[in-house]
This record gives structure tokens, sequence and C-alpha cells, in this order.
């Protein structure tokens, strides 16, 4: 797509604005409440979700807004964003958060950018032009899962979609599971080659945990599709994700497949 460029440097300074939005609350007290469903929220999620759809209207009039905390207007482009991934850990004071903000044409990830401020690296892609952590080509490392250098993450919560813990200790027998509190900043990893797989089952709205990972981490040579190894639209709810260096995918798609999860009794 043409304004693909401008597109990726328009997100990167939204990245930026929301980095110093994320710094100026991290050590105040006070920040974070619970929302309905028991997630927590935090002054800087609203206030960087709010900035988006305030510069969008500015820059995009015609386009859409799918914040994790705020949504604004329908368009087939839609700008899907994350504001403070890591949230819990975020409120505590702990450093493993990133912001994340994808552009999706009609349901496909066209551009995303993913912005680590405590390190200050950005990561970011445009598709069919490969993936970039700040000038540096991001690709997927090719660790096997029982490869000794082999490292992957997993998020577990109340109310996932699926539970997976009988898939995580199966798979368990190969490689070393983490979870570090941050989904997307795990699926960097995974694009930058210090994991090689992630697993993530999530629940309503997580379009916005996945949709810059899966035009990042696919433009380093990886693979991102659900757990049956399917491909998702990320302009509308998603529920799950594997997110993997590619080599490993079609084994631990074939594992999850022997637990006869249904897609049905997923929770709403």
């Amino acid at each position: 797509m043409s304004n693909n460029k401008e597109y990726l440097e328009f997100a990167k300074k939204i990245a930026y604005e929301a980095g110093k939005i994320m710094l100026k609350y991290f050590n105040a007290k006070d920040i974070s409440s619970y929302k309905g469903d028991k997630t927590i929220v935090t002054l800087a999620d609203k206030e960087i979700n709010t900035y988006l759809i305030n510069r969008v209207k500015e820059k995009y009039p015609t386009h859409s807004v799918d914040g994790e905390e705020e949504q604004f207007g329908k368009s087939d482009y839609v700008w899907v964003c994350d504001p403070v991934d890591g949230t819990a850990m975020y409120a505590r004071h702990i450093p493993v958060a990133v912001f994340s903000l994808a552009l999706v044409v009609d349901g496909v990830s066209q551009v995303g950018v993913v912005y680590d401020v405590f390190t200050n690296n950005l990561y970011y892609a445009i598709k069919g032009d490969g993936a970039y952590k700040n000038e540096e080509k991001l690709i997927v490392n090719n660790y096997a899962l029982d490869d000794m250098k082999s490292i992957s993450n997993f998020d577990m919560w109340q109310g996932a979609g699926y539970n997976i813990y009988n898939i995580i200790e199966k798979l368990a027998e190969q490689t070393y599971f983490v979870s570090i509190g941050s989904v997307i900043r795990a699926c960097m990893c995974v694009a930058s080659g210090e994991f090689n797989l992630a697993i993530f089952p999530g629940t309503k709205r997580k379009n916005c945990d996945i949709a810059a990972v899966k035009v990042i981490v696919e433009e380093a040579g990886g693979k991102v599709t659900d757990l049956f190894g399917e491909n998702q639209r990320y302009d509308t709810d998603i529920k799950d994700a594997v997110i993997s260096n590619g080599l490993v995918h079609d084994e631990v798609i074939e594992t999850i497949k022997k637990y006869n999860l249904n897609k049905e009794n997923m929770n709403e």
C-alpha cells in the first residue's frame, strides 16, 4: 500500500508520545482501578487511548480506532491499540509493559509498532517490508522446541478462552516456559529471536494485543495464527493466538489439537 510508510511514521510518533505518558505515571501512586471484568486499568491506559483517538481524528478523520479502553468511528481502516500491555506489572511499578498500535485494513494488519519505553526499543514493521527494532532488522531464531536454548512464554488468567495448562505441561517436556507479564513484550522476544514461542488463550477484544504482533513477528520470519492454526481478522474480536518462530508452529498446533479444544466452549 502506497501510504504505509506515512502510516508507519504516524504510528511511531504516537508510540513515542505514549511512552512519555507511561513514564509520567509509572512511579505515581493510586493510578489504577479495576474494570467490571476484574482487569486492571491505569490513568496511562486512558490518557494514551484518548490521545490516539484525538490524533486520528485530526490526521485521518475517515479512519476508526479500536482501543482497548475506548473506540471511535467505523471504517475499513482501523487503528488497533493496546495503550499499556502488561498493566498489572505497570501498576505495580515493575517495568514490563509496552505500547502497541497497528493499522488494520480490511481485517489485515498492514503496519505495526510496539514501543518498550523502559528500554527505549521501538519494534515496527510494514507488511511485505521486513521488521525492525530501532534500525536493526529483526529475524526469528531457528530453535526447535527441544533445543537447549528454547524459551517460550504463556499467559493464563481467570476467564481466558481456554484452560491451556495441560497443553503447557505437555510442551514443557521440551521447552522452558516463562510468563513475563506482557504478551506483546514476549512476542517481541519471538520476533527478535530470544524466544521461539508464545501461547495466548485470549478473551474478547484481544485483537488489541495481537494486531501489531501479527505483522511484526511474521515480517521477522515467524508465524501467528489462532490455537487451531487458522488465520484471523484483527479488526474484530480474536480469542487466542500462537506466536512462533515458524519452525515449531505445526508441532505446537498438533499438540494443541490432541486436547480436543472446542471453539464452541470458549468463554464470552
